[in-house]
Parts: structure tokens; sequence; C-alpha cells
């Protein structure tokens, strides 16, 4: 990984946003075939099903409380300091289920037919 060295800000962003789509097609593609690789996904998805909402949705608002969270208990635990929780985590947070919503509505037909063979 060392050839994709940022060392301008734009470089950093653009790397976290190629980031953030990659991992959002993962998630969609694992949504749609219903195998969930990791507990938190998990846990969208199960309350996305139970409250009928979509999943991208679900996962915005579970990805911004985590935020949230993390940065309250920074403040608490670390004299009111944040550290680690920069603008790449919030924008993960905030356009992971965007484009997790964006490749949904393109890619469920197609992935259903292929997974139902």
């Amino acid at each position: 990984m060392s050839a994709l060295a940022a060392d301008h800000y734009i470089q950093r962003l653009l790397l976290v946003f190629i980031g953030i789509v990659i991992l959002a097609l993962r998630v969609c593609v694992s949504v749609i075939a219903n195998i969930i690789i990791n507990s938190g996904e998990a846990f969208v998805k199960a309350v996305s099903d139970t409250i009928h909402k979509e999943f991208g949705n679900v996962k915005i608002a579970f990805d911004l409380s985590c935020v949230v969270a993390a940065v309250l208990l920074f403040l608490f635990f670390f004299d009111f300091s944040v550290v680690g929780t920069r603008e790449g985590t919030v924008l993960s947070a905030v356009f992971t289920g965007v484009v997790v919503k964006f490749f949904t509505k393109r890619l469920k037909k197609p992935l259903e037919y292929l997974v139902a063979k």
C-alpha cells in the first residue's frame, strides 16, 4: 500500500471516498445475499427488518450514533480531547449508508437472480 501514500489532504479524502465505495459495495452484496459478515451489519439488518425501514437509512443512523458515542466517550475519558475521530470517520459514517442505498437500488434484482440460481 506504500504506492498509495497520500501526501496531500485532497488525496487522503479521495482515498477515504474510494474506501467508502468499496466497503459499501461489500455491504450491499452481503446484505442482498443475506450473508452478514460482522455483528454491526447483522444488528443493522435485524433492526431494518424489524422496523421495516430501508437498510441504508438504518445504517446511516447506526453509524452516526456510533461516532457520536465514540466522541462522547473520548470527551469523558480523555479530558475533553477527541483522538482518532476526524472528518474521515464522519464522512464514512454518513456516506457508507448513502452509497449502500445507491448500490442496492441498482444491484438488488441482478444479485437476487444470481443467488436464486
